[in-house]
């Protein structure tokens, strides 16, 4: 009887399926290996004649803005994803979790006024004066009309996380007709009491902890935030946030998680992508601090379409005690709220797994007509309403 030891090792390697010839190793080695940017960039390559890859400037608000739609079947729902800060984008870091969004939606990323590759498009100081909440959801209307005329969309997906909740809040009421749905991620409600709230408990998190470094920079900069001056509260927002996020915001179990950190990974961005955004993100914040922290959302809760909320239960950045207040008093076509256990502020980077199923539970059936809500409602899955439906592009 032969044993593995009597097989040659090519043979081996065709049995364990690898295909590889070893007469090709030695040229292969001489090669330059690939960068991790460009196998990312490869590996996610659309290999299906449908597939949608697509980024480039349009001109939007009378500047060029930049927007990157990604999808493996066009006839899919398109969703656009408006990101936090102001001036947080989102692209660099999109690669990590939105893959297996792409197999069930278009998902389109714009970076916004002031913001990323925006930012890098236009003279800051001539885009500095357009810097208005506004303008803002103006252009986010310029955006979403640009996106339903090109890909041939009566509707789509709206889903905006933390600052770009804001914008998709006043989006989704302005113009109900052009959503399937309105998703906010870590919604923000009312801008001064979730300071307050967030600075409360980061310093009584520090005290419980013993930390007298954070103990003595969060008691410093005291009344936070600052009701008589907004300027002075910009001014120790940075001091403010190093301890928020170290007892919460990136990963509330762990303050050394390097989840922020994989956008040098990233086949979207490059070092000087980075720095764009890091610019960018002092001049939107620079701009838009003063107006949104007298901000609140609390009397902007009728929509006339469904809306999903996914939060994090530990988020402080936008409170959960002050979701889960407003929450009550929305009124719509259809609600949920959905609470994301192992979660603070970054709940699609913390458990990317669970938002790909809720949104293909929750967000996908309501972009298949009311026709079909109806039929699906009087012939119910024999699964109940916890089966994952199938990705409508599949076949057979």
């Amino acid at each position: 009887m032969r044993t593995l030891k009597d097989i040659p090792k090519r043979a081996s390697l065709r049995l364990l399926g690898l295909g590889l010839s070893l007469a090709a190793l030695p040229a292969a080695a001489e090669e330059a290996p690939p960068t991790p940017q460009e196998v990312m960039r490869e590996a996610r390559r659309s290999v299906l004649t449908d597939g949608i890859e697509k980024a480039e400037a349009v001109r939007i608000g009378g500047i060029d803005q930049w927007i990157s739609v990604r999808g493996r079947h066009k006839d899919n729902p398109l969703l656009l994803f408006l990101h936090g800060g102001p001036g947080f984008t989102a692209l660099p870091t999109a690669y990590f979790y939105q893959g297996e969004w792409e197999e069930y939606f278009t998902v389109a990323h714009w970076e916004q006024r002031g913001a990323g590759k925006t930012y890098a498009l236009n003279p800051p100081d001539k885009v500095r004066p357009t810097m208005t909440v506004d303008r803002m959801v103006a252009d986010a209307e310029e955006v979403a009309a640009y996106l339903r005329k090109t890909y041939g969309k009566k509707r789509i997906v709206l889903v905006g996380h933390s600052w770009g909740t804001v914008l998709g809040v006043k989006l989704a009421q302005r113009h109900p007709d052009w959503f399937d749905a309105y998703v906010g991620i870590s919604q923000v409600v009312d801008l001064p009491k979730n300071e307050a709230l967030g600075y409360a408990a980061t310093l009584q998190a520090a005290r419980a902890d013993g930390n007298k470094k954070a103990i003595a920079d969060l008691e410093s900069i005291a009344p936070f935030p600052d009701p008589k001056d907004p300027a002075r509260t910009l001014a120790n927002l940075g001091k403010e946030r190093r301890w928020l996020m170290h007892y919460e915001t990136q990963g509330w179990r762990a303050p050394d998680w390097h989840g922020a950190e994989v956008w040098r990974y990233s086949p979207d961005v490059t070092g000087k992508d980075m720095q764009a955004r890091d610019e960018g993100l002092d001049l939107s914040l620079a701009a838009f601090w003063g107006p949104i922290t007298q901000l609140s959302l609390t009397q902007a809760n009728r929509f006339a379409l469904p809306v999903v909320f996914f939060h994090g239960r530990h988020d402080r950045t936008a409170s959960a005690q002050l979701l889960d207040s407003w929450y009550a008093t929305v009124q719509a076509p259809s609600k949920k709220l959905v609470w994301f256990e192992d979660s603070a502020h970054m709940v699609h980077e913390e458990e990317p797994g669970k938002v790909l199923v809720q949104l293909v539970r929750d967000v996908l059936p309501l972009t298949r007509g009311k026709e079909s809500r109806q039929e699906e409602r009087r012939n119910p899955s024999p699964f109940g309403n916890s089966r994952v439906p199938p990705c409508p592009s599949r076949r057979g």
